[in-house]
């Protein structure tokens, strides 16, 4: 049963072309709303659990307990301990993973039809009745301890952790979700408790199923599976306020190599001008080999082996961030690039061959996203948070050919900001000194 589990992952679960996908509304008789897209062509079924609030969930002076509390749901539950527990989901060949980021806890559940019962009793148990053991917990918070003072040497988690705290200062955001050393080391088990509590709740709770299952039975199963949770959990937090002045950070370290992570205030998800400002991101430094930060900074000049940027749309606040190292000697001329090119696409935009090159890239490579029915239920339940219609994925394609020169060099000159580029330089930089 296992080798048969394991050749389905490995060739992946296929389904229908991505553009006759047809994503189903289910609602359980308990009234639990999930998406579904049925495939019986495979006897294989992927769900997709998932809390909105996560690490952002921590209670004040807590820093990490969500986290190591997601660490801890596999570690026992019920009547078993965590090795009698790990031997069980062996034996039905099932995966359970979980994990906790700013915005959200999930639980992300594979399983052969013939075992989804007493899959879906063990996840029951998982989710109603975990133990978090004295020992599980003292286990697990070594663990990340080992991670976080790892972390502390590592020049790109230096960045991020400093870039965060300047950007969302004392939010939740502000600081990293796995804790501190500090906090971990100081959090017990009644904490961890309190972050389970915080976390599963129904009014937070969204769901994706792709298999083997139909929308009767997966109603039946929702209800048995969670019916149960508390209606209500903590209040999500407030939205942070983004303060990000233009200037330089140096954080000294002693490297060969400068990590900087730029970026500054960015556009929310909801935004109708989303679209063009990701078509232009594209275009600016989202495109891999042929964006234009790529050829300034790497082709003609040989200063990085890469630089990237990204539109980061969290629930509670939104950025637009860059990432690039280079040798200490050298990222002082690459920050300016990297400024003048920033400063070049607010003023002057893009070409319309760069918008053609954009589109087609960007919604030729979409289709690769749905490679599996447990990317799909991931993708299903992103769009659910994300307030996204139904038929979003079929539709997606046209809003990305909708845009227009114009929407993109609109856009481009209202959300760049040469002057508020914040560029967190990790290393020891020759040209370069903190400026505020």
């Amino acid at each position: 049963m296992k080798r048969i589990f394991a050749t389905l992952i490995a060739f992946v679960i296929a389904l229908p072309a991505w553009a006759e996908i047809e994503i189903e509304e289910v609602t359980s008789p308990g009234g639990i709303t999930a998406w579904l897209v049925e495939d019986h062509s495979i006897p294989f079924t992927a769900l997709e659990l998932r809390f909105r609030g996560g690490t952002s969930l921590d209670e004040p002076g807590k820093r990490g307990a969500t986290y190591l509390m997601s660490g801890l749901i596999e570690e026992g539950a019920g009547d078993m301990d965590a090795r009698t527990y790990a031997r069980e989901l062996e034996s039905l060949a099932a995966s359970f993973s979980y994990n906790a980021s700013d915005d959200s806890v999930s639980i992300s559940t594979q399983f052969l039809t013939e075992n989804r019962d007493e899959v879906i009793d063990l996840l029951r148990t998982t989710i109603h009745e975990p133990r978090f053991d004295e020992d599980a917990v003292e286990r697990v918070k070594a663990q990340i301890l080992s991670g976080l003072r790892s972390d502390q040497t590592d020049p790109n988690d230096i960045a991020s952790r400093n870039f965060a705290q300047m950007a969302y200062g004392d939010h939740p955001y502000g600081t990293e979700g796995k804790g501190t050393i500090e906090s971990v080391s100081a959090l017990t088990r009644d904490d961890v408790v309190t972050a389970y509590d915080n976390v599963f709740a129904k009014d937070r709770l969204y769901v994706g199923a792709v298999g083997d299952i139909t929308p009767e039975e997966l109603g039946a199963l929702l209800d048995k599976l969670l019916a149960d949770l508390p209606e209500t959990g903590k209040p999500i937090p407030d939205r942070a306020d983004v303060t990000i002045p233009g200037g330089v950070s140096v954080v000294e370290f002693d490297t060969p190599q400068s990590v900087t992570l730029f970026g500054h205030a960015g556009i929310d998800r909801h935004d109708p001008d989303f679209f063009a400002a990701f078509v232009m991101n594209h275009i600016l430094g989202g495109g891999g080999f042929e964006s234009r930060l790529m050829q300034e900074v790497r082709e003609k000049r040989g200063l990085t082996y890469g630089v990237a940027t990204y539109l980061v749309p969290k629930d509670l606040a939104s950025v637009y961030l860059g990432s690039v190292s280079s040798g200490n000697d050298r990222i002082a001329e690459t920050v300016e690039v990297i400024r003048n090119e920033w400063a070049r696409a607010a003023s002057e935009g893009v070409t319309q061959k760069e918008l053609d090159d954009a589109k087609t890239y960007l919604t030729g490579a979409y289709p690769l996203r749905f490679d599996g029915n447990g990317q799909i239920a991931g993708i299903m339940v992103g769009m659910q948070m994300d307030d996204l219609p139904i038929d979003y994925i079929t539709t997606r394609n046209d809003k990305v050919n909708a845009v227009t020169l114009e929407d993109v060099n609109r856009v481009a000159s209202e959300l760049l900001d040469p002057e508020g580029l914040h560029f967190t330089v990790v290393g020891k930089p020759e040209g370069l000194e903190t400026t505020n």
